[in-house]
């Protein structure tokens, strides 16, 4: 027995909206999970099961598609019933248009009346079927094609909503491949912050292993921090800017006063003391107008505000055209961190030793011919104690810091020795009796000023 029409489109239309509601069912839930989902295991589970679902809604689909095959045959079949009941009432009409003009052509009018009622009522019998087929068939024409129009209305969204769900899977399958990927991403981040960590532990350790050994970290600034130091210290292109560093009391501010030309008493002089007076590091522009050199007076390292490994970097040294590594009994580590700073930076760098006359005169008191006094010098050219005194601390002075040089595997450079009052002589063109580096000293400023500048007045 075939299917009825109705039913089939009947079962069609359920199985679409059934496989719509599931393919939305399984979007909800894809979506969902791959909310919730936090871990790449979840995720290919969820991505495998809507897999199976959508090839289960493909399935369905195309026993719709064979359903729908179905209802077409059902509905031209029942095409050809009402053709056929058609032809029926046509031979019907055509009996009785004969009979209407030959009835019976028989002379027995008794047989001839019950012919006629036979025959009338079996033309009206079949005249009946053929009008209930006719409008049955109407019927179920207009219901199969009402059906089969919204069968393949369901089928559409049905394919719709598979397509959707496919899109959904390619998202959650790209969702799965981008949280691996993220995942992975992690893990690469978390293995090199524990590098890094691992990497600073160790160099935290050696840093301060090498502080314990008197071995001081290296510093490097920045662009900015090289930048803000030139605007800190008022930095000007055009002017060559030379500093003067060194130890606590060393006599960094009674030089800087010198090199412009000033004793200590003068009213433009820069303070000075017996101790520490130098909290900041101040700038003092040369007196003279033709001499573009700015003279800069530094705080004394190796005090509790300005500890002597930081000395460089804090004070922003490295921002100057030259650096006087000024230093007055001996040369000390503080002094070579700054020349191998200086080294480090290209920085042109001039170690000069303070207070000579002070230290000769020192030195000559403690001599054994302390008796002959400063005219017996003078009358035997200088080759008395002060005169052997004055040699000594000259040799002993450049020996010394050779040596140290030599021991910091810094190489061997000149050593300055001046005094403060020999060189405010120099500076204004004077001449000073005692001198012994101070000129060159000048000289030797100035040139590095002209290579830099250009014409520098000196």
């Amino acid at each position: 027995m075939e299917p009825d029409a109705h039913e089939v489109l009947d079962f069609a239309l359920g199985a679409a909206v059934l496989i719509a509601t599931s393919v939305c069912n399984i979007a909800t839930t894809a979506q969902r999970r791959m909310r919730q989902g936090s871990n790449r295991q979840t995720r290919n589970r969820d991505a495998a099961a809507l897999q199976r679902r959508l090839d289960e809604q493909a399935t369905r689909l195309n026993e719709i598609n064979d359903r729908n095959a179905a209802a077409i045959e059902s509905y031209q079949n029942i095409q050809r019933q009402l053709h056929e009941s058609e032809m029926a009432l046509a031979n019907v009409n055509d009996n009785r248009r004969l009979y209407a003009q030959d009835p019976y052509p028989i002379h027995d009018s008794r047989k001839a009346a019950h012919a006629d009622v036979d025959l009338t009522r079996s033309v009206e019998a079949d005249y009946r079927v053929a009008e209930d087929q006719r409008r049955r068939a109407g019927v179920q024409t207009r219901q199969a094609k009402y059906e089969n129009w919204e069968a393949e209305r369901q089928k559409r969204e049905a394919e719709e909503d598979v397509r959707r769900a496919i899109e959904e899977r390619e998202r959650a399958v790209v969702a799965v491949g981008a949280a691996r990927q993220e995942q992975e991403q992690a893990l690469q981040a978390l293995q090199g912050a524990n590098a890094i960590a691992s990497r600073t532990l160790i160099e935290q350790e050696e840093a301060e292993n090498n502080l314990r050994q008197g071995i001081r970290p290296v510093i490097v600034p920045t662009t900015d921090e090289s930048r803000a130091a030139r605007e800190r210290l008022g930095y000007e292109e055009g002017k060559f800017h030379v500093a003067i560093a060194g130890i606590a009391g060393s006599g960094k501010t009674s030089l800087v006063n010198a090199f412009r030309g000033l004793r200590n008493s003068d009213r433009d002089a820069a303070p000075t003391g017996v101790v520490e007076t130098t909290s900041t590091i101040q700038r003092y522009p040369d007196p003279m107008p033709k001499r573009p050199i700015v003279w800069y007076d530094v705080p004394g390292a190796g005090t509790l505000s300005v500890p002597d490994w930081q000395y460089f970097t804090d004070q922003g040294l490295y921002a100057l055209d030259c650096i006087i590594v000024l230093f007055d009994v001996r040369l000390t580590s503080t002094d070579i961190d700054i020349l191998r700073d200086c080294a480090r930076f290209g920085i042109p760098a001039y170690i000069v030793r303070s207070k000579a006359l002070q230290h000769i005169r020192n030195l000559a008191n403690d001599m054994p011919d302390t008796d002959t006094d400063e005219d017996e010098d003078e009358d035997d050219g200088g080759a008395g104690a002060r005169g052997r005194a004055r040699e000594y601390y000259i040799q002993e002075t450049r020996a010394s810091v050779a040596q140290n040089l030599d021991a910091a595997d810094l190489p061997e450079q000149r050593i300055y020795l001046v005094d403060k009052d020999s060189l405010a002589k120099v500076v204004k063109g004077r001449l000073a009796n005692d001198e012994i580096d101070e000129t060159k000293l000048l000289d030797d400023v100035f040139a590095e000023a002209h290579r830099r500048l250009g014409a520098v007045e000196t």
